[in-house]
């Protein structure tokens, strides 16, 4: 057993780059959660242009999490890809937080990372800044084919009997955390940064726009908003669900948060992250979720939710990764709107490391 004990000590102490270095002190974090193939080189993740591009040349062994880090020493940001999935990302930002070769109790977290777009908020291309995270997957569920008629979804909140039934639970209990409200100041001034970004509009974005005229918003060329993002592990599309979506995330903010962008990973990170701000090891307040439109969520005239799920899939190239409708276009605007962030808080951290930026 003594043995045994001091193996795991020595074996904890060897991740620190070198021994008994004091920690790295990060800035800011860019956290994405998939890269099909290299870092660089190749068709793009969510990672690969922030590699690239930021640059983020070096990089830093992380055999506890999904995939190895990458570093930018000049800058002090650090960049994560979490793999997909909240287990994974809850996994890997609580393994990165306990590091001990980093010192991240001043950084900011920025999650970069695609999405599908509500087409009643934005068109696909746009990019989202969050002040909501909801969760999509704690909950009780009936079939809608068993669900009594009167229900509008057989999605019921824990501890409640029917769907939406008021009060609203607490969003965080023993059942686990619904929604996470991030930093309003620190939202107001990234998106005050970046609201007057162009991003990409091209004819192949157009024609995917034509199907939805009745949606005035998924008409508009690409833009940057303020749009909150709800977590959950199935990839669900259709008119019944979007409209459940936008329900679940009122109900869970008490009607100030409006749904817009459908993910996996960031209730999981949230999560981590408010584990880790009670240890002291992270500042809460420093969170930035941004997320792109890489498809819409709901069809549009002459399309039907089964036919969404053949379209993602079915173009899926090397790695079986789904060929998203405005996959290249979302992966270019979460590096065009997430970086001038990132580098400004890099930058500017004679003052941001002590106070965090806000906007009236």
């Amino acid at each position: 057993m003594k043995r045994t004990w001091w193996f795991a000590v020595l074996l904890f102490a060897s991740l620190a780059t070198p021994a008994f270095a004091a920690p790295i002190p990060i800035r800011v974090v860019v956290v994405t959660t998939f890269e099909p193939g290299n870092d660089a080189g190749d068709r793009p993740g969510e990672f690969q242009y922030w590699v690239e591009r930021l640059p983020l040349p070096q990089t830093i062994a992380f055999p506890q999490g999904y995939r190895h880090l990458r570093y930018n020493a000049t800058k002090g940001v650090l960049g994560i890809v979490t793999g997909e999935g909240a287990e994974r990302a809850a996994a890997s930002i609580m393994a990165l937080g306990m590091d001990p070769r980093f010192d991240l109790s001043h950084a900011y977290f920025v999650v970069a990372g695609i999405a599908g777009v509500d087409p009643n908020v934005a068109s696909v291309g746009s990019a989202a800044w969050a002040n909501w995270v909801v969760n999509a997957d704690l909950a009780f569920e009936v079939d809608a084919r068993d669900m009594p008629a009167a229900w509008s979804t057989g999605i019921v909140p824990l501890t409640r009997t029917t769907p939406f039934a008021t009060p609203a639970p607490e969003r965080d209990s023993i059942h686990g955390q619904v929604a996470y409200e991030l930093d309003p100041g620190l939202v107001r001034w990234a998106y005050g940064r970046t609201r007057a970004i162009a991003l990409d509009d091209t004819p192949e974005l157009a024609g995917l726009r034509t199907p939805y005229a009745a949606f005035p918003a998924a008409l508009q060329p690409p833009s940057v908003f303020v749009g909150d993002s709800l977590c959950g592990d199935r990839y669900f599309v259709g008119t019944h669900m979007n409209g459940w979506a936008e329900q679940w995330v009122s109900y869970w903010t008490g009607g100030r948060g409006r749904f817009a962008m459908t993910a996996e990973e960031d209730a999981g990170i949230l999560q981590s992250l408010t584990f880790l701000a009670a240890a002291n090891r992270v500042d809460r307040r420093r969170v930035l979720v941004l997320r792109t439109a890489s498809d819409y969520d709901e069809p549009g005239a002459g399309m039907d939710a089964a036919g969404m799920i053949v379209s993602d899939t079915g173009g899926a190239g090397a790695n079986g990764l789904p060929a998203e409708s405005a996959y290249r276009e979302a992966i270019e605007a979460a590096y065009r709107v997430g970086s001038p962030v990132v580098d400004e808080l890099a930058r500017d951290w004679s003052t941001d490391r002590d106070a965090i930026p806000t906007l009236p």
